[in-house]
């Protein structure tokens, strides 16, 4: 499942559907959504239709009036109820900040002083996103860009779930999947000039991990924020939350399928890729960044080898790219391998064990090749990625301490490999 809704107008439409709880359950999809500003929407378009066909009761509006007045709000409709909380009270101009400014310490201050300022608000938000779910009515809550206040909202909200902290900074940076669009909509409106600021609609994990670590040092905990500083009950909002928005996790999953990728599928494969990199720095784990692979990437992977596409139910799960030659890694071979990169499932909503399943069909499509070694390399500083794939039968081989990866700086990688059949 793509979190990202498809509109034209858009950009930020997100399903917080799918994401686990401490408890082992999960957020059940087409309940809770977090967006960038619906003032975008028009009747009688397709997004129309299509923000319609989701059933949402409940719009929470995090701007501020001005913005409203300026930039305009959803059409009104007899099919939800709109509702205006302007939660942030200090406006500032992200666009107009200088360079120099620190875009995670900078962000992270500016939440603070939205969690104090807005109490009276963000305690309503709350309150109607606990009322729509104990009336398994749908809901949405959006700003302008879906980034920051909405991102303060979401992150509360998570955290009373019982998500955890490392999810609930992920979640934060999938805007990064959007700033691109984002960034564009606002050369549009100032005649193709750019920002000023080079972190104007960008996401990086540092804000959200420093505002929360902000939240914890001031408050104890977000449970202690709810109670002490907005006089909610948390425990009872949280087990109100959990009760109607947690569903148990999936005991038995579609089987996978595969195909091969096709031109096509190139910015399908993008986004796939980036979503997996903020997974993984969400996480600490500093091997893949946004951005570092892009369409002509993966064509030119199609046209030199293979890349293949799993599927679950009809939604993408994973893809993995198939090598014939890996010189940067391993060096002149003879045709006796296929070399396995960039094996990437989709965070949170990926069928158990996907991964596996996937190297196997790689392994199966190289032994097809009458080729007896299906080799891959990972990042020496990676030993978790390491002992998933010595768990998978591969055996370490060697290093290569400078493999040029095409990003300009070379790198260490472990070399592994499987003998086939």
């Amino acid at each position: 499942m793509d979190r990202h809704i498809r509109f034209d107008a858009l950009h930020n439409f997100r399903d917080l559907g799918g994401y686990r709880a401490g408890d082992g359950r999960r957020i059940r999809p087409g309940r809770l959504y977090r967006a960038d500003s619906l003032g975008k929407l028009a009747q009688a378009t397709p997004d129309w239709s299509r923000f319609r066909s989701l059933g949402i009761r409940t719009v929470i509006d995090l701007r501020y009036p001005w913005e409203i007045e300026e930039r305009g709000r959803i059409p009104d409709d007899a099919s939800f109820t709109y509702h205006n909380l302007s939660i942030e009270h200090r406006p500032y101009n992200q666009a107009a900040l200088g360079p120099e400014v620190d875009v995670g310490p900078y962000l992270a201050e500016r939440y603070m002083e939205v969690a104090q300022d807005g109490t009276k608000e963000i305690r309503r938000a709350l309150e109607l996103v606990a009322e729509s779910a104990e009336s398994d009515e749908p809901l949405v809550f959006h700003c302008a860009s879906g980034k920051d206040r909405t991102g303060l909202l979401a992150a509360l909200v998570l955290g009373l779930l019982g998500v955890d902290e490392s999810t609930v900074i992920e979640d934060f940076t999938l805007t990064e999947l959007a700033a691109p669009a984002l960034l564009a909509d606002w050369r549009a409106k100032h005649d193709g000039r750019e920002p000023t600021w080079p972190g104007y609609g960008r996401a990086p994990e540092a804000v959200m991990r420093l505002f929360l670590s902000s939240l914890t040092t001031h408050h104890g905990s977000i449970e202690d924020y709810v109670t002490q500083t907005l006089g909610l009950d948390a425990p009872s909002l949280a087990r109100t939350l959990r009760t109607h928005l947690l569903e148990p996790s999936p005991t038995t999953w579609p089987p996978l399928t595969h195909r091969k990728a096709a031109p096509a599928d190139a910015a399908l494969l993008v986004h796939l890729r980036d979503s997996a990199a903020l997974w993984q720095l969400a996480r600490g784990i500093d091997q893949w960044r946004p951005g570092e692979k892009d369409e002509a990437h993966f064509r030119h992977r199609m046209e030199e080898g293979e890349v293949w596409l799993a599927h679950a139910n009809g939604h993408v799960a994973g893809a993995w790219e198939l090598w014939w030659t890996d010189p940067a890694a391993w060096g002149p071979r003879p045709p006796d391998a296929g070399y396995i990169h960039r094996l990437m499932t989709t965070p949170h909503t990926a069928p158990p064990g996907t991964g596996r399943a996937m190297l196997a069909q790689a392994e199966t499509r190289i032994a097809a090749e009458g080729r007896p070694y299906a080799r891959l390399d990972c990042l020496a500083s990676n030993p978790r990625l390491r002992a998933y794939y010595e768990a998978a039968g591969y055996t370490v081989v060697g290093e290569q301490r400078a493999k040029d990866g095409g990003l300009g700086s070379p790198y260490a990688v472990t070399l592994l490999e499987k003998r086939l059949g």
